[in-house]
């Protein structure tokens, strides 16, 4: 057997519904918002996510597939989406398409890292991204929509964490305390971290060894280096945050992985999803889309993994039962064609309807209905032909009518 390669998962029946549901909730919500849906090539160039995501973080470091194609050219398989949207946003010129750039997106990424709970080498995301706004009640929309999407999948015992990581102007400074007061200290912290020291201080909040927790939990915060215009911004942020009710708490340890963003980050925490509990999270970076060449605009967005959000749902989750409308059986090869015939016309009709292909006996196509959960069995045989009916059996009831042969799909949509 050749099975899936590792970090990789089949969504299979039973499963896939739950995804559907998320899918559905979250195009339905984004639209809500005035968002409009783009899609990008899963394969980019890979100079995208260095100069995007950023030549210093673990992602482009460490995890990403890239590899030199036939034409000598250097490909990846993104592993976000935003550096693409970004790419998109200024390659079809989306400023002057869009009265407010306001996109969104939702597919597979990859990302080579050691698998478990809710992380795979192939995941999912939603991705939502405004362009071209910098007032801070922009920030606020975009922290509202993600709360209302977690609100309208029904997850429940989550927080919403948000920071301020500053601005080019203030962060030097910050930078600069950090490597202060870490001192000495830096040579007792984990590997990666005395990396992030030289390359991006600010990435040491990104640490998850047990053994370096203390030494990072006495560095300074970023909110007391802002400047004065990002205290600004971020006093209004939470401002709007209040106006639109939506709970939160501050946490200075929050700097999101990727270097692009500026001033406003957030994440929504879930407690029921293993120990990767970011189900959600996101900011502002208002450098990356003239970074990658396009005007000097700015930006803000979240990305929210589909598995972990999954993962979130409630267990109970009602869900759509997607049990045929009607199942047709046959009795007999004369009646074989007419049930086709009336199979094509339910279906066309808009109805689920479903057959037994391999002309069994008439207690095994029932029992197969029954496995379906129909709650109407067309049963067609020479009798039935030759006086241009169908009998229906209503499964729930246990009873049988004879309808008009003419009349079937009306009865079928009438009683489905």
């Amino acid at each position: 057997m050749i099975a899936a390669i590792r970090g990789t998962q089949d969504i299979l029946p039973g499963v896939v519904e739950r995804w559907q549901f998320v899918e559905a909730t979250a195009c339905r919500v984004f639209e809500q918002y005035g968002y409009a849906e783009l899609r990008t090539p899963v394969i980019e160039r890979e100079e995208l996510f260095a100069k995007g995501t950023g030549e210093t973080t673990d992602i482009v470091q460490k995890e990403m597939y890239a590899f030199t194609d036939k034409d000598g050219e250097r490909i990846t398989l993104r592993p976000e989406a935003t550096p693409s949207l970004v790419r998109a946003f200024v390659e079809h010129s989306l400023e002057q398409a869009m009265a407010v750039p306001k996109i969104y997106t939702i597919g597979p990424m990859f990302r080579r890292e050691r698998p478990q709970k809710g992380r795979y080498r192939q995941f999912h995301q939603l991705d939502v991204e405004v362009f071209g706004v910098q007032d801070p009640s922009v920030d606020g929309e975009v922290i509202d929509l993600a709360w209302t999407l977690v609100r309208e999948l029904g997850i429940t015992g989550v927080e919403l964490a948000v920071n301020s990581v500053g601005c080019p102007a203030c962060r030097p400074a910050f930078a600069a305390a950090l490597v202060a007061a870490l001192g000495e200290d830096v040579k007792t912290l984990c590997g990666d971290c005395q990396r992030r020291a030289v390359t991006n201080p600010l990435r040491i909040f990104d640490c998850k060894v047990p053994a370096d927790q203390p030494v990072i939990d006495r560095l300074p915060h970023t909110i007391d280096f802002l400047c004065d215009a990002c205290r600004a911004h971020f006093d209004a942020v939470r401002k709007y945050l209040d106006l639109f009710a939506v709970p939160y708490t501050l946490s200075h340890r929050l700097v999101r992985g990727l270097d692009y963003y500026t001033r406003t980050t957030f994440e929504i925490l879930s407690g029921n999803i293993g120990a990767q509990s970011a189900v959600l999270g996101g900011g502002r970076y208002d450098g990356l889309v003239k970074k990658l060449g396009g005007p000097d605009r700015v930006g803000i967005g979240f990305a929210a993994g589909i598995e972990r959000l999954v993962l979130a749902l409630a267990e109970g989750l009602p869900l759509p039962d997607k049990h045929p409308d009607v199942f047709v059986a046959a009795l007999g090869d004369p009646a074989r064609e007419a049930s086709l015939a009336l199979l094509r016309d339910l279906r066309r009709a808009g109805l689920n309807a479903q057959i037994e292909y391999e002309g069994r006996s008439l207690k095994s196509q029932m029992k197969r209905a029954d496995r379906l959960k129909a709650p109407v069995v067309f049963i067609l045989g020479e009798d039935e032909l030759a006086r241009g009916e169908v009998t229906v059996r209503r499964m729930a009831a246990s009873e049988q009518v004879s309808v008009p042969l003419s009349q079937a799909v009306e009865f079928a949509k009438a009683n489905r």
